[in-house]
């Protein structure tokens, strides 16, 4: 039963990363579709962010009330119907509309799975996991490239995963007995059983305020790379709309093969030592992309910054329980969520004014600011935590 459970959280996974990279990936077909300004893409960006921040900072209670079976299959629903949304949408306001749901859908399962994750399994699973976001972030790219390429509009490129997506609805809704196996139950309830934290109960434990402004900065360089990748290969490196958005994807495809590098990697070195040597990897890529002269540099670089990427998130979830305790973990990982989403919300609509304004050629300065604050804030965390390396690979 366990494994079958945790096959089942490798297909929500994949689910929570089909729709994440569809809208950068479509954007240069969107905005000239409906004639409005390229820095629009991050009002729509902007919307979602605010619902899942709504939903994570809601995750404790809803977890604690539902279970995290029903929570992702809820949610997965949520997300399924905004994309159909998409698919039928004519105008930026229509999108805008089904942004609401599309946000709402996400914050909270992505919490609740996580913190699941990092109570039951080790850290090898919670990056073999990712590595199933990052295939479905992969996958979303090249399924609006061949939309685009095949003549049927970005709508239908939307409609496609919304059907995957259903599918998968249908395959969480099956396996709600699974989350109620002796085993699982046993673990889950005794999480459970807390009264939930307030805000500021949990803005006050020592060294919560550096990891949320860590997943900040994180989700800020990860979402901004993503959306305006596809627009900085077509408006600054001269590469065609359709093939822009195929050559984005080599950002997710960085992210998914290091993932699955990671989890071996993990049984040598600790979450703190993955998170340092994945930074050290996005510097490397952002100066990459910074190399003049051929489009070939812009396309290692961002396959570097991917590979970067990888296992920063999974590693920050996995140690919470060691940095602030196995009952505070999910009330953390819902802040942590939250503090992500308003990375996401800010700072890749702040890069469009930026392109807009200026040029989108600065996008490789602009990660490297950001990187630079989340390097900072991830020392501060381990001091202040004071987590042992040795115990936390043990974890």
């Amino acid at each position: 039963m366990t494994h079958l459970l945790l096959a089942i959280i490798y297909i929500a996974f994949i689910s929570l990363g089909l729709p994440d990279s569809l809208l950068g990936s479509a954007w240069p077909s969107i905005y000239t579709e409906f004639g409005v300004p390229l820095s629009y893409a991050g009002i729509i960006s902007m919307i979602i962010a605010l619902g899942t921040i709504v939903s994570s900072l809601q995750s404790d209670r809803l977890t604690r009330k539902l279970g995290t079976g029903k929570v992702t299959a809820i949610s997965v629903v949520l997300t399924a119907l905004a994309l159909f949304g998409f698919s039928t949408s004519h105008s930026f306001a229509m999108l805008c509309l089904w942004a609401i749901p599309y946000g709402l859908g996400a914050g909270s399962v992505d919490a609740s799975l996580n913190n699941y994750v990092a109570l039951h399994y080790e850290s090898k699973h919670m990056s073999w996991l990712h590595c199933m976001w990052g295939m479905g972030a992969t996958l979303g790219p090249y399924i609006m490239g061949f939309a685009l390429t095949g003549g049927n509009g970005w709508n239908m490129g939307y409609r496609y995963i919304g059907i995957l997506q259903i599918v998968l609805t249908a395959v969480l809704f099956f396996s709600l007995p699974l989350w109620k196996s002796s085993n699982t139950f046993t673990l889950d309830h005794t999480v459970t059983s807390k009264k939930p934290l307030t805000l500021s109960e949990i803005i006050r434990i020592p060294g919560a305020k550096e990891v949320m402004l860590c997943f900040f900065c994180y989700c800020a360089l990860e979402q901004t790379t993503g959306l305006w990748a596809s627009s900085y290969l077509t408006l600054y490196k001269g590469i065609a709309p359709e093939t822009a958005a195929s050559f984005a994807s080599l950002f997710f495809i960085g992210i998914t093969i290091g993932r699955a590098l990671s989890g071996f990697i993990t049984m040598k070195l600790s979450n703190v030592q993955m998170i340092r040597l994945g930074q050290v990897f996005i510097a490397v890529g952002i100066f990459t992309m910074l190399l003049p002269a051929t489009q070939i540099f812009s396309l290692i670089g961002l396959i570097i910054i991917g590979l970067g990427c990888a296992p920063i998130y999974p590693c920050i979830i996995h140690s919470t329980p060691a940095h602030f305790g196995a009952e505070r973990s999910q009330a953390i990982i819902g802040v942590q969520m939250a503090s992500a989403y308003i990375g996401t919300c800010l700072m890749p609509p702040l890069f469009g004014i930026v392109a807009n304004k200026i040029t989108v050629a600065l996008l490789p300065l602009y990660l490297l600011g950001v990187l630079l604050i989340m390097i900072l804030m991830h020392e501060l965390l381990t001091r202040k935590t004071g987590t042992c390396i040795g115990k936390e690979r043990e974890g």
